[in-house]
């Protein structure tokens, strides 16, 4: 282990390209050349190996030049709070499997409430933003099925109905989920998985920026009650995976607590502004959420996984019961000094401790220098999208809350169409090349190149660096398509 601290602090300290510019076939050939029915080589062998393999070739999200998706570099107390955890391998599903590392857990997901104005809330650690998105629109489900079947008691939606009940089918064929076309694609996945009609997912229109219409919410929710369907969730998004922006929490849930709708909040992104002391006001409106999901290994530096799903009202749980006496018995559940076996609120059973690496960097840095680290890296978006604003050969779509810039190329030499070609064409040269990971989407039909900023330790000089990348890239790109087809002339002449 010690070895392997060692080799990984010479790489950090001597890496210079963002992904290995190597050939993915090469790379294939290189992980299928590994023989896995071999005799044992020793752990010495097998590490130099995997760092020869994995290390060597790995994507480096703490390089200046990774400015691609949402992947954040992490803090050094996280990453030693790891090893500890995965030493100790404890799981965090029942209490005689853990003991203080389930009282440390709920500890953090009560401090989370608490900030999220969650007075009686409770939450669970999950693996990631998709899973957190996937138990709260269960959760959703759950409840309002038992509403609309006029079981509103906690007991009575512990496990949930009889699934094959007739009126509970005809009441999943209308349930209905209200997001934007900028909600995170786990939305519409969840309601395949949680077995919802095709058309269960209604989009409601943005603004101009992306953000929820809430008024446009107010409507669409009129006419699922007018269709005799069933508003089963409104999701709204603060910080959207393309743009990052926010949606209007204060209005939307005002339109949601007018007619009595389960409002989840994807704040995967954007959670952690609710540490930052110049954003923290962008999520005025969140304590009225029902739900929402925080994703530490975004904006809180953690390793993945590190993400927790929140719920105003504990109660609101009960549809996750689920007792065995090998486990968590019912008996024992009801006891006076009952232990708090979380495997009652997690989809999951077997569950890391990933909690302690949360617990280990706010004792370390303290939350206070977290949300500064997260105004820092919002400033710097600011700052690289004036600088394009300046530019004339670059174009930039609109302004974000958090720390996403969309730009493109567009010389005065090119046509919209070949602006269009060159999106993905500098992004795949660039990663190919090893020099910068930059990410690329489509708004609109139109294609945008995309930084994703997460890093406080990344400069505006290191942005201007890329910059220069995508520039000279681009014209490489133009010259190459002039060379082709002035040869193509020559030879027809």
């Amino acid at each position: 282990m010690h070895d392997v601290v060692d080799i990984l602090g010479k790489r950090f300290r001597t890496t210079e390209r963002a992904a290995s510019a190597k050939d993915r076939s090469g790379l294939q050939a290189a992980v299928d050349a590994v023989d896995l029915d071999t005799a044992g080589v020793g752990d010495a062998e097998a590490l130099r190996e995997v760092d020869a393999l994995y290390a060597d070739n790995a994507v480096w999200f703490h390089h200046p030049s990774y400015v691609a998706h949402l992947n954040c570099p992490v803090a050094v107390p996280a990453v030693a709070a790891e090893a500890m955890l995965a030493a100790i391998n404890t799981s965090v599903d029942t209490y005689d499997q853990s003991e203080v590392a389930t009282l440390m857990e709920r500890r953090l997901i009560d401090w989370t409430c608490g900030h999220l104005g969650f007075v009686g809330g409770d939450g669970i650690f999950t693996s990631g933003g998709t899973q957190s998105n996937l138990q709260a629109l269960f959760l959703a489900r759950e409840n309002v099925l038992a509403e609309a079947a006029g079981h509103a008691d906690t007991e009575s939606r512990r496990g949930g109905p009889d699934l094959g009940a007739p009126n509970r089918r005809d009441r999943l064929s209308r349930l209905r989920i209200l997001a934007t076309d900028q909600a995170h694609f786990s939305v519409s996945r969840a309601a395949f998985l949680l077995g919802l009609d095709a058309e269960a997912v209604v989009t409601v229109p943005t603004d101009q920026s992306g953000r929820m219409d809430a008024e446009a919410l107010n409507a669409s929710l009129l006419a699922i009650e007018a269709n005799d369907q069933i508003p089963m969730a409104v999701v709204a998004t603060t910080g959207t995976t393309d743009r990052g922006v926010i949606d209007p929490l204060e209005t939307i849930a005002e339109v949601c607590e007018a007619a009595n709708v389960w409002l989840h909040v994807d704040a995967a992104y954007g959670g952690g502004l609710l540490w930052a002391p110049q954003r923290a006001h962008l999520l005025d409106g969140i304590s009225k959420a029902t739900s929402v999901t925080i994703d530490f290994h975004k904006t809180f530096f953690q390793p993945v996984s590190s993400s927790a799903l929140l719920i105003r009202d504990a109660s609101l749980f009960a549809p996750t019961i689920h007792h065995h006496d090998y486990l968590n018995p019912e008996a024992e559940a009801h006891e006076a000094d009952a232990e708090p076996n979380q495997v009652d609120k997690s989809l999951q059973t077997t569950r890391r401790f990933d909690a302690l690496k949360l617990w280990t960097t706010l004792r370390a840095r303290g939350a206070g220098e977290i949300g500064a680290m997260i105004d820092t890296v919002c400033d710097l978006a600011t700052d690289v999208r004036e600088l394009l604003e300046d530019q004339a050969d670059f174009e930039v779509l609109g302004a974000s809350d958090l720390s996403t810039v969309l730009f493109r190329f567009t010389p005065a030499t090119a046509d919209p169409v070949t602006c269009d070609e060159l999106v993905p064409l500098i992004r795949r040269a660039l990663f190919r090349s090893g020099r910068a990971a930059i990410a690329r989407t489509v708004i609109d039909g139109t294609p945008w190149l995309k930084l994703t900023l997460l890093n406080p330790d990344t400069s505006i000089d290191d942005v201007t660096a890329v910059l220069d990348l995508v520039r000279a890239t681009g014209h490489g790109i133009l010259a190459g398509r002039n060379l082709e087809g002035a040869a193509i002339e020559g030879g027809a002449a």
